[in-house]
């Protein structure tokens, strides 16, 4: 295990485990953590060993997003200054979303701000079921950063975008779950949970996991045309593959596939 003080990076067989050490602080984002995170998801579009990356939050909680320490500094800053600080975030964002391997987001407790954030970029969410998420930038005469509105908005009605951001009303796992925002929700630590759903992805074959994860993230800019053509360009380099041919031959077999 690779550990910095306020973040810790732990291999785990096929999968990494990034866990926010910032627990006094509800996990808030640190500069560690940026780096921490940054450097796991390199490592895991390098290494074909590696299968998926897990996010969580020391202490039971996943992730308070910005400290509002931090920001009362960055009041002082220039415009592009503030832009620049943001810009980290959006780039860790963008990071996570262009993963080659899925990442599963393990929210304990709850998510506020850029932590929303962070957890919406991830392709899985396994929740606790007493979790809530927040975005209550509203309540300090701030808006919301890191994606958020963009992720909401392809997820949920419009009023509930409104209500989280306009109000900064908590919406619980419970109400995300039944949107189809929250793909496992759990009565014990989620953790095991993601555990779970990191076997599965494994067993499963890495290169079209790959490559339908980069379709999924694509559909929401292209038109459905230009989706389509993306579709057959990738079904056609899929059908040549050592996946296919032993995906095909177990399904003809009646037999458990080997992607190993």
């Amino acid at each position: 295990m690779k550990r910095a003080s306020l973040v810790s990076v732990e291999r785990k067989a096929d999968r990494l485990i990034v866990t926010n050490c910032n627990s006094s602080r509800r996990n808030a984002l640190s500069p560690e953590y940026y780096d921490g995170l940054s450097q796991a998801l390199d490592l895991a579009n390098q290494e074909a060993e590696i299968r998926s990356v897990i996010l969580m939050g020391e202490g039971g909680y996943f992730c308070a997003g910005g400290d509002l320490n931090t920001l009362v500094k960055r009041r002082e800053m220039t415009m592009s200054e503030r832009k620049d600080n943001i810009e980290k975030l959006h780039n860790l964002v963008r990071q996570v979303k262009g993963c080659s391997k899925p990442v599963i987001a393990a929210v304990d407790g709850g998510a506020a701000g850029a932590g929303v954030s962070l957890a919406l970029a991830c392709d899985f969410l396994v929740v606790g079921r007493q979790a809530q998420f927040t975005l209550a930038y509203v309540k300090v005469g701030l808006t919301p950063d890191g994606g958020a509105t963009a992720s909401l908005s392809r997820l949920i009605p419009r009023q509930l975008v409104s209500e989280m951001c306009l109000l900064g009303q908590p919406v619980s796992a419970e109400r995300l779950h039944q949107l189809g925002v929250v793909n496992v929700i759990s009565d014990r630590p989620t953790l095991a949970e993601a555990h779970l759903l990191a076997d599965r992805i494994a067993q499963g074959p890495a290169g079209a996991q790959g490559a339908i994860k980069r379709l999924v993230e694509a559909s929401a800019d292209y038109s459905f045309d230009t989706q389509m053509d993306l579709e057959r360009d990738s079904m056609a380099e899929a059908l040549g593959s050592d996946e296919a041919q032993e995906g095909i031959n177990a399904f003809l077999e009646r037999r458990s596939p080997n992607y190993a």
